[in-house]
């Protein structure tokens, strides 16, 4: 008896596959019975769906779509035997197929290699890809074959003999250079061979980026925008150091120090060109050139089993260049602003908005930023007609664009000024004793914040005057006003401000009111003034604003309740840090959360008052900073630290569990814990924390946060839960025990990676838990409370996020109520734990 159970969708799309094949005349038989698994021939073509896969099985050619939302399908390779299936060459880069059955790689009768697409239903193929490598007589032409490589190169073959090669992948790269691949320079032709990165990530037509060997003759790799626009290089390759100058990671790869890489640089004949080998055929690795402009060397640790090909593991990065992403060419676009300490790296300034922020959520900010209005820039010295002039907003601590001209300006900044809004296409300026313009979009705009360099300044960026608050907002005073007037005016104020604050201080507790439906107050932006001195006692700067001293004192009270005000910057990112904090802190309270008390909004200014924190932040007491005077440095007892690890937990538990909707704080760290006057934690900073109802079980965002804390999906870009906070929370813990940074550079260049030698310990690795903890202790702490934080930290930072604890059962451990075993070592220690075998050719510390 015969049951009818219905097809399968991928059953249905078989026999639509074949009937499409049938009424095209293609012949249906089976390809692995008539060719080589490996291998396409006159005949014996590719089709839509299919795969090939070299003999030992590395690396599979077939089609995909980077995007499965998309209909575009491209001919690549990709790699077979590991999990992440990356692809490292794209033959119609530029060309994508729209139908996949209707599409095949064959074997032309002129012997090339091409790709054939029936588009629109025609019933003759179009070629939108071929090898060219054939261009003779027809009738004069071996047969050939195609055939893919366990090397990853796709080689155009004689059939008789495939060791003659016509063509092949290696000499046409994508985005990606394979150990055997050779780039370089054809010496007698200038032809240069060329890594061009995707355009974004599920595009992978080129970009403008690209790596090459220096065109003009030298032995340096140079990284170009445009073709043109050098941002980076090797510098020139040393032969008796084997190094590139600009490369001092690099050491000689030979036998004896057990190095299972081989590179070489050579210079003979007609070409130049760099390889590099793999001596372990387990290893997985390879150069690839990102959407972001970085060259990057890459490494693939496998989740379980040995040797590199396990199925299950993740890339790991070993060395990138440039090193800071701001150092890359119009990374941000036209119109971009870059931050190193940021992430991503990319925002829009005040008055522009993202241009393209669908390709931005993909980490492609090549399109820049738009402007919100347009100027009115024509007309006399930028009036339109109706009065409403352009203004221009202030961006300080920046080091400026590229492409500025110089223009005269005999009186200063003032006639810099003047000559921008007497141009019609001037959209910025800056004066530092020489006026510089800029004309049409901007490019290569970086935040230097806290840097400190000499070349950092202010640049004035011209926008409408509907991007300034209110009508009635009195005009930034001219730079054109006598010297002596400006500094008269101040007087005056000054004199009356003193007058005005000894009488305000009795109005202040009047004009504040309760916000319903919180516990928070909304100032004035004038009480903030008085309760701060005007701003005058600065306690620290962030990423968004600085923080003030204050003091809510009220005539005649002598107690005066200290608080800190932090007053935000940022523009755009500031306004969503001020919302992020006020929904979340304004209607929750937990003795490890920092209290606020309230914020002012008015106009552009975002301000918030919190409970002050007199023992600062825990980094401080940790790592000793400079900037923290030997006065507030405290050795912390081991009671001292595991209680701060409880209450950080007890905290996170509260966000995480306790609250009406589940909080993600997304930027767990040492320096966002602060310490009461008891040493008691906080845990602050939630600009950037996510609010999840209780129906959802996941939330997307875009990646912001310090490297070194955050959890491996979110720096892969899948959406994040709770166990986020859980991986920092375990990145904070190993510190707070050994009282150092996780990862540091040793004196041969190395990297130790704590967390890693931790684990190893607690895994029986022939030494003593008591040697990990800071050694400022004295060994006076409580070793079963040392081993119980180690497996705690150790779940915490499991890769799979489902083998993390909550923050519920991590307070129930280290309250001693529950106990864990002994967790797996995370992938990535597995890695880490052996730095002379991975990190002898190029060392990278995570930024912090």
């Amino acid at each position: 008896m015969v049951t009818n159970r219905g097809l399968s969708s991928s059953a249905v799309l078989l026999l639509l596959h074949l009937a499409f094949l049938f009424r095209h005349g293609v012949p249906l038989s089976s390809p692995s019975s008539s060719r080589a698994a490996d291998t396409i021939a006159d005949g014996q073509p590719l089709y839509g769906g299919q795969s090939l896969v070299s003999k030992r099985g590395k690396f599979k050619l077939g089609f995909f779509q980077p995007d499965k939302s998309s209909q575009h399908w491209y001919v690549g390779i990709q790699y077979n035997q590991i999990s992440a299936h990356d692809v490292v060459w794209v033959a119609n880069r530029e060309a994508p197929i729209t139908d996949l059955y209707s599409s095949q790689l064959s074997i032309s009768k002129d012997g090339n290699m091409v790709i054939l697409d029936r588009r629109g239903g025609n019933k003759s193929p179009t070629i939108i890809w071929s090898t060219n490598a054939i261009t003779t007589n027809i009738a004069s032409v071996p047969a050939t074959v195609g055939v893919i490589l366990d090397t990853g190169n796709l080689v155009l073959a004689e059939a008789s003999n495939t060791s003659t090669v016509l063509w092949q992948s290696f000499d046409h790269f994508s985005d990606t250079w394979l150990p055997g691949g050779k780039l370089g320079r054809n010496k007698r032709t200038g032809e240069v061979d060329r890594l061009v990165p995707w355009k974004g990530s599920n595009d992978p037509s080129p970009s403008m980026f690209s790596l090459e060997l220096d065109p003009r003759g030298t032995s340096q790799y140079l990284l170009n925008w445009n073709g043109s626009e050098q941002y980076w290089s090797s510098g020139n390759w040393s032969a008796a150091g084997h190094i590139f100058a600009g490369v001092p990671e690099m050491t000689a790869a030979d036998a004896s120090h057990g190095f299972p890489y081989t590179f070489n640089y050579v210079d003979a004949g007609d070409a130049s060109y760099f390889a590099y080998g793999v001596d372990d055929d387990a290893i997985v690795a390879h150069f690839r050139m990102d959407v972001a402009g970085q060259i990057k060397f890459l490494m693939w640790v496998a989740g379980g089993g040995s040797g590199g090909n396990g199925g299950d593991g993740e890339w790991q990065l070993f060395w990138s260049q440039p090193k800071a992403h701001c150092d890359v060419h119009a990374l941000c676009g036209p119109s971009g602003l870059c931050t190193d300490s940021a992430l991503p790296f990319c925002s829009c300034p005040r008055g522009f908005r993202q241009r393209r922020p669908l390709e931005w959520q993909r980490g492609d900010y090549t399109s820049g930023c738009a402007r919100n209005a347009g100027l009115r820039r024509c007309g006399g010295r930028g009036v339109n007609g109706d009065g409403k002039q352009d203004r221009f907003y202030a961006m300080a601590n920046v080091k400026l664009p590229s492409d500025g001209q110089s223009v005269v300006a005999a009186g200063g900044g003032a006639d810099c000024e003047l000559a921008c809004l007497g141009s019609c296409s001037c959209t910025a300026y800056a004066y530092n004793g020489s006026c510089w313009v800029w004309h049409g979009d901007f490019v290569n705009l970086r935040d230097m914040s806290g840097i400190g360099e000499a070349t950092v300044g202010t640049i004035w960026i011209r926008l409408a005057v509907s991007e300034f608050t209110g009508a009635g907002e009195v005009h930034r005073r001219r730079i054109l006003v006598v010297v002596g007037v400006v500094v008269a005016a101040a007087i005056i104020i000054a004199v009356v401000s003193i007058i005005a604050t000894r009488r305000s201080w009795r109005t202040i507790k009047a004009s504040r009111r309760v916000v319903e439906g919180s516990f928070l107050v909304a100032f004035t932006y004038r009480d903030l003034q008085l309760v701060t001195n005007n701003f005058s006692v600065k306690l620290g700067a962030g990423a968004f604003g600085s923080v003030f001293k204050g003091s809510l004192r009220a005539d005649p009270a002598p107690a005066a309740p200290v608080v800190a005000v932090k007053k935000l910057e940022g523009d755009l990112q500031g306004e969503k840090q001020f919302r992020a904090e006020v929904s979340t802190l304004g209607t929750v309270q937990h003795v490890n959360l920092i209290r606020l008390l309230g914020f002012c909004s008015e106009g552009t200014r975002r301000l918030l008052v919190y409970e002050h924190m007199p023992n600062g932040s825990l980094d401080k007491h940790l790592f000793g900073a400079s900037s923290t005077s030997s006065s507030h440095r405290v050795v912390l007892s081991w009671d001292t630290r595991y209680q701060l690890a409880l209450g950080i937990a007890r905290g996170l538990e509260y966000l995480h569990e306790k609250c009406r909707d589940c909080v993600i704080h997304c930027v767990i760290k040492p320096e966002n814990i602060l310490l009461d006057g008891t040493f008691s934690p906080k845990v602050a900073d939630f600009g950037l924390a996510k609010l999840m109802g209780r129906d959802f079980s996941r939330v997307l965002t875009t990646m912001r946060g310090t490297v070194g804390y955050l959890a491996p999906e979110w720096i892969a870009g899948t959406a994040i839960t709770a166990k986020a906070d859980v991986f920092s929370y375990g990145m904070v813990l190993f510190e707070l025990v050994s009282g150092r940074r996780n990862a540091e550079q040793r004196p041969d260049g190395t990297v130790d990676f704590f967390p890693a030698t931790a684990a190893g310990l607690l895994f029986g690795g022939g030494g003593d838990l008591a040697g990990a903890v800071d050694s400022r202790i004295g060994g006076d702490a409580d070793m079963d409370e040392v081993e119980r934080a180690f497996k705690v930290a150790c779940w915490c930072v499991q890769d799979d996020e489902n083998a993390r604890p909550s923050m519920g059962t991590v307070v129930q451990v280290l309250e001693g109520l529950m106990d864990l075993n002994v967790p797996p070592i995370p992938t990535s220690f597995k890695m880490l734990a052996n730095p002379s075998k991975y990190v002898d050719f190029f060392t990278c510390l995570p930024s912090t």
